[in-house]
């Protein structure tokens, strides 16, 4: 934990983002790495009226935040907003590293203590942190890590990467083999296996109706390291060891998954990236006060699924904060 006066030296450091519209940056310096200097970043909306409520938001792999419409919502209800490009993504990639190149997700640990304690600092008492995809498994483990913590009250977390999408010999013996050759090759480089009609039935270039960059979430994604494999891996089978989780949980899914070879809407109405049955199986094996629910059509991303699903996946998260968290 940083020292609450070294805090306050980095909290007042704001800038302008570059979403604007109320947006505000905050450069946390971390830790050098393995491969020399890392940092994240902080971005923060504020609610118009007082609050001491927040919510911290993490983005998933070959992501970063740009969902300003979600951060609005959270405002008008009455939260203060703050989500975390994590090192090597987004606003945080620097220009000798290699995008979301980690050994351990525990790595991340840094920025997230880091932000929860500022965002503390900033007199918020009641906090939920929400994670997607790749974010959801590291809050998943952050949470279980972190019994008895103060510094959140929930968890929410939107399509988890809880399992690798492949077949079962994939899953049971490939995957553990690549784990095994990532602690020793971290650096070998192999394809992410996803396909770039995600990004299509989002981006606004192609089939979607979102506007974001296409160098920090591109439609054909790098290789990535074993080492992140492993990482990955590792996070997984920790969570499915240690199933406890001391605050309240919501995880949200779609109701199906696509892997069509070519082009089509329903592109446009599953989850393209992970199999929404390994996700609920898995979420259903936490142990503690924990909700899983369903959405009819939603992206990987809820939500930037069309905007009935999106409204839907507000109504569902919003009734659930107010019932489980809200005091």
């Amino acid at each position: 934990m940083v020292e609450e006066s070294a805090l306050e030296k980095i909290y007042n450091n704001y800038d302008p983002d570059v979403l604007g519209d109320g947006f505000q940056k905050l450069t946390l310096i971390l830790s050098d790495d393995y491969e020399g200097k890392v940092t994240a970043n902080l971005i923060r909306r504020k609610s118009e009226n007082e609050s001491e409520k927040a919510i911290l938001y993490i983005h998933g792999f070959n992501d970063y935040f740009f969902q300003e419409e979600m951060a609005k919502k959270f405002n008008e209800e009455g939260f203060n907003f703050y989500a975390l490009d994590l090192r090597k993504y987004g606003r945080s990639y620097l220009s000798h590293q290699k995008l979301n190149n980690v050994r351990s997700l525990l790595e991340y640990d840094e920025e997230i203590d880091l932000a929860l304690q500022i965002i503390k600092l900033e007199k918020n008492h009641q906090v939920i942190i929400k994670g997607h995809s790749t974010g959801g498994l590291i809050l998943t483990n952050y949470a279980v890590n972190h019994l008895n913590s103060n510094l959140f009250h929930g968890l929410i977390c939107n399509s988890p990467f809880y399992e690798f999408n492949l077949n079962f010999l994939e899953r049971q013996i490939g995957i553990p083999l690549l784990s095994f050759l990532g602690n020793y090759f971290p650096n070998i480089k192999i394809s992410a296996g996803f396909s770039e009609y995600y990004g299509h039935s989002l981006h606004i270039g192609k089939q979607g109706e979102w506007n974001y960059s296409l160098v920090w979430k591109p439609h054909n994604i790098p290789k990535v390291n074993l080492g992140f494999i492993r990482s990955i891996h590792i996070a997984q089978k920790n969570i499915r060891q240690h199933t406890i989780i001391d605050v309240p949980v919501l995880v949200m899914h779609s109701d199906k998954s696509i892997d069509e070879k070519e082009w089509s809407e329903n592109y446009k109405k599953a989850d393209a990236v992970l199999d929404v049955h390994q996700i609920k199986k898995y979420a259903n094996k936490l142990t503690g006060n924990v909700m899983v629910i369903e959405i009819e059509k939603g992206l990987h991303d809820l939500v930037l699924s069309k905007k009935p699903v999106r409204e839907k996946v507000y109504k569902e998260m919003f009734d659930w904060i107010k019932k489980k968290i809200i005091k």
